[in-house]
């Protein structure tokens, strides 16, 4: 969630922020979420983070013109 819209609940009265948590607990049974789901995403993705580590390179002189190029430049 973005920081400006926790600023703006947080700018709420104590009511309202209720509505809005229950607003929130709404959804998620609405689409079947709950936190053992959010955790197990944020998991998996922290597992796959760096699979292609060592498997990849790039040319030092990846970022120099090549010599048929020059000639445009």
């Amino acid at each position: 969630m973005k920081t400006d819209t926790l600023e703006k609940a947080k700018q709420l009265s104590p009511e309202k922020q209720q509505e809005v948590e229950d607003f929130i607990d709404y959804l998620f049974n609405k689409y079947n979420v709950s936190n053992e789901n959010i955790i197990s995403v944020a998991e998996k993705r922290k597992k796959n983070m760096g699979w292609a580590k060592g498997k990849v390179w790039i040319a030092d002189d990846f970022n120099d013109t090549p010599e048929d190029f020059k000639e445009y430049l």
